[in-house]
């Protein structure tokens, strides 16, 4: 696989689960040689779901598409010695495993630094190493929690709840991988590599509290926490006489557009409620509420007509199953299908972003197999071939058929 705005950037990747796979796959997507290192047995999300064969589930053929894979024990000196060899000659060097056994393995910061001072080396962690929660195992539900996710989700539907996807891995795994990438365009330009540490806790604090924190901001504080629009208990999908419909006038122009479609052009002028964006957000149920009472006299096809005629934005809600076959996402070939050499025909998706002339790669490697690449891995370490065979003899290194 050749080509695109990363090619030539090498990245040693210890992820694993969700967030760290995300985040490295981002970088794999942009054409940089992706080495993925997995104990014996492999990443656990090569389990979840319903795989057609053992090892390659659906989430993992997403998350570890264009990647590499070497299979070794890492507990073991000489596989340890190994992945230093080949942290020698790569540009980055990327785990969301947790410092303390990092250490233990002999692949912390200072460890690769010897080998490779100039490694730019992203740590991914739960809490920030200079907090007190410092440590401690993290997955996505905690960080919803911890967040304040389910408290916001509760004042909006009544009920504490968790967004129904790891949202927080993939939130915080696309930082990681913008903050990857500025640590390596800080290293071309001064040629210093450095560990830059990404933590979920505080990351996701700030995502929440951009939008939410409001006149807490200011001191004395101006009003309470929390975005009145977002967490209206009225802000949903509207029922249509058949259906549902998301409708979202948000500026003036597309408030009176709104009214005066429904035949109530006068209400922006005559009711202070609604004459300016602080007044709607002040009265955003009384607002919402009107707008799920208009909703039920039409169907959704009326409205689409209607609504799209007056430039107002709306939305009909998919499925995930509908999804897959929106017309938008067919008319730029979105998803395609391919044959995978041991699944089958499988469907993928494609880099969303598009770029004039470093295209990312298209195609390109399929998720690997637990330990398909590491014989040609560790040749590329420097490695000779017996040394490689003494390693798989011994189950250090694992090829899995």
């Amino acid at each position: 696989m050749t080509g695109g705005p990363l090619a030539g950037i090498r990245l040693l990747d210890l992820t694993t689960v969700q967030m760290g796979p995300w985040c490295t796959r981002i970088i794999a997507d942009y054409g940089a040689d992706v080495i993925k290192v997995e104990a014996p047995g492999g990443d656990s999300s090569r389990h979840v779901g319903v795989p057609k064969s053992r090892g390659m589930s659906g989430t993992f053929q997403h998350n570890a598409k264009g990647k590499r894979s070497i299979c070794i024990d890492l507990k073991q000196p000489e596989a340890r010695d190994a992945i230093l060899r080949l942290a020698a000659n790569v540009d980055a060097f990327a785990s969301n495993i947790r410092q303390a056994a990092l250490a233990r393995l002999g692949l912390d910061y200072e460890s690769v630094r010897k080998v490779n001072p100039k490694i730019v080396y992203l740590s991914m962690v739960g809490y920030g190493s200079g907090g007190r929660y410092a440590g401690r195992p993290a997955y996505d539900d905690l960080i919803q929690a911890a967040s304040a996710i389910p408290t916001l989700l509760q004042r909006s539907t009544g009920q504490p709840r968790f967004i129904p996807m790891a949202a927080i891995d993939r939130i915080v795994g696309g930082a990681a991988a913008n903050a990857l990438l500025a640590g390596l365009l800080a290293k071309e330009r001064t040629g210093i590599g450095q560990m830059i540490e990404v933590p979920m806790f505080e990351t996701m604090a700030q995502f929440v509290l951009s939008e939410h924190m409001q006149g807490q901001t200011f001191d004395p504080p101006t009003s309470e926490a929390g975005y009145k629009r977002t967490l209206s208990q009225a802000r949903r999908p509207y029922a249509t006489k058949d259906g549902y419909l998301a409708v979202l006038p948000y500026n003036d122009g597309q408030w009176r557009r709104f009214f005066e479609a429904i035949g109530k052009g006068h209400l922006l002028d005559e009711d202070p409620r609604f004459a300016t964006i602080t007044s709607r957000t002040a009265n955003i149920d009384s607002l919402y509420e009107m707008i799920g009472d208009e909703l039920q006299h039409r169907t959704t096809e009326e409205w689409l007509a209607l609504l799209h005629d007056a430039d107002i934005p709306c939305m009909r809600p998919h499925t995930l199953e509908s999804l897959m076959q929106d017309p938008h996402l067919t008319d730029i070939g979105f998803f395609r299908w391919e044959e995978h050499p041991t699944e089958g025909r499988i469907r993928v998706m494609r880099e969303p972003s598009t770029w004039s002339e470093t295209k990312p790669p298209v195609g390109g490697r399929f998720a690997p197999r637990i330990g398909q690449h590491t014989r040609e891995i560790l040749a590329e370490s420097g490695l000779d071939e017996a040394a490689i065979d003494d390693l798989l003899a011994r189950k250090i290194a694992v090829v899995e058929t």
